[in-house]
């Protein structure tokens, strides 16, 4: 590229990172405040709570991507052109290809980043995204025990600990009065923890007793030095990860398991993810050449092309919404799934066509006659 061509992608470049950028931190913050149960119910560190928070970033940068393509790129330009670099580039000798060039070529650039996101980036992370929740909403350790506090657990389970100290719990309470009982217990310790026997998780308490009633009425009390309290029954059900549309690789959308009734089920929304994955990065493209038909694509004008921009960005949101739209669509008809690969390609060549055939009309001088 010549110097003012690597001027010009460099303008963009810069553009789109910020636009991107800033977006992006909007979206996760919108998206965190959704994810804050994860910190007040099952109690999870800050860590966890901002690594979930970053793994739905690949999703969202993949949806941002072609309007800040169309913002950076429509901004730039018409910077350019109210400081007349356009003008002066024109006057050098470039056309409006040499011109537009590093732009398409950016736009190619991000239609391929975009494309490794939605078939690698964007799947790995959704994948860790719900088995990190499951994990957190899982895990008892952290949603039972709140020092000075009574919690529950399902029917009947209530934990108490007066607090907490490298890992043990100190003052410990267990009142079980599950329904399914034809006995309450109530065990109090001195101390306990959180462990697995033989990959059950329970509770170890030391020194304490068991408070225990019949159906009579009567109370029994038993001494112990050492006693274990099987948590599974609370435990939620922790079956594998059942993966979405959106968490699946490019493979496992197009060759599902057939012997699965939900899969079978929902194949007509698989094809129509797959055919995403493969045409938004298309829109990019597109996308900046809408924003180079409004400041590019007709006549030169001194005052600027508000009028044009104005147009472009309709267009840039028709686009969006059109394909929003077939997407839709898709998934309950697999017919519709041409038109998700239509709708970008179809807007790059009718563009295309006009921006390589226009002809720039330039205004007649009256040529005046000195004496």
């Amino acid at each position: 590229m010549k110097r003012i061509q690597s001027y010009l992608f460099r303008q963009v470049f810069r553009s789109v990172i910020i636009i991107v950028g800033g977006l992006t931190l909007l979206a996760i913050l919108a998206q965190g405040l959704s994810q804050t149960d994860i910190i007040i119910e099952s109690r999870q560190s800050a860590f966890t709570y901002f690594y979930i928070v970053a793994l739905g970033a690949p999703q969202v940068i993949a949806l941002l991507t072609p309007l800040a393509v169309f913002v950076a790129t429509i901004w730039s330009l018409n910077r350019l052109h109210r400081d007349n670099e356009i003008v002066v580039a024109g006057a050098a000798g470039m056309t409006r290809w040499d011109i537009a060039s590093p732009v398409l070529r950016f736009a190619v650039m991000a239609a391929l980043v975009h494309l490794a996101v939605n078939l690698w980036v964007q799947p790995t992370a959704q994948r860790l995204l719900r088995e990190t929740i499951q994990d957190a909403r899982a895990d008892l350790a952290t949603s039972l025990v709140r020092p000075g506090q009574f919690t529950t657990a399902g029917d009947g389970l209530t934990v108490y600990a007066r607090d907490t100290q490298d890992g043990d719990l100190i003052g410990v309470l267990i009142s079980d009065n599950r329904k399914t009982e034809t006995e309450s217990r109530d065990y109090l310790a001195q101390r306990g923890r959180f462990v697995e026997v033989d990959g059950v998780p329970s509770i170890i308490m030391w020194e304490g007793q068991i408070h225990q009633i019949d159906v009579n009425g009567a109370l029994s009390i038993l001494n112990f030095d050492q006693s274990t309290f099987d948590l599974s029954p609370f435990i939620e059900n922790r079956a594998a990860v059942i993966l979405k549309a959106s968490d699946r690789y490019l493979h496992e959308l197009l060759y599902i398991d057939t012997t699965s009734y939900q899969e079978l089920n929902d194949q007509e929304a698989f094809l129509a993810e797959a055919n995403a994955r493969l045409t938004t990065p298309l829109v990019s493209i597109a996308m900046a050449l809408i924003a180079v038909m409004a400041v590019l694509g007709g006549d030169f004008n001194r005052r600027g092309y508000s009028r044009r921009i104005v147009i472009a960005t309709a267009g840039a949101l028709l686009l969006v919404i059109v394909q929003l739209a077939v997407q839709s669509a898709s998934r309950s008809s697999v017919g519709v799934n041409v038109a998700q690969w239509l709708v970008p390609l179809g807007t790059t060549a009718v563009l295309s066509f006009i921006f390589f055939n226009w002809r720039m009309k330039v205004p007649a001088r009256k040529v005046g006659v000195t004496r």
